[in-house]
């Protein structure tokens, strides 16, 4: 064996499996790719090119997690890991759940006793 066919062997030794994903309302991307051992959060989602789909990602505002797990961008990766990128909220859920418990509190109020 070459010494660079035994370098490239032992880089895909190193090699793990992961998965990067990312989710609009419009469309969806799950992009696998192979990253050496010891590559974080933050290296395997540049090394995705998932960025270059999605310019509205800021890994400074958003969070990420590993299968729903939230970790810091320098959390390394270990085989088989789903990196994922999450997306701000569109509403405060506490504040979704106040105006309608108000609603439902105001339907009642409206119906007449024993209808």
């Amino acid at each position: 064996m070459s010494v660079t066919a035994l370098a490239e062997s032992q880089e895909a030794a190193d090699a793990i499996a992961v998965e990067v994903v990312y989710a609009t309302a419009e469309d969806q991307r799950l992009i696998p790719l192979n990253v050496a051992t010891g590559t974080t959060v933050e290296q395997a989602i540049h090394a995705s090119g998932i960025l270059a789909c999605f310019p509205e990602i800021d890994l400074a505002e958003q969070s990420v997690g590993i299968f729903s797990q939230p970790v810091a961008l320098d959390q390394h990766l270990a085989a088989g890991d789903r990196v994922e990128i999450y997306r701000p909220l569109q509403v405060d859920p506490k504040a979704q759940r106040r105006a309608r418990a108000r609603e439902q509190r105001t339907r009642r109020a409206g119906q007449a006793p024993g209808s």
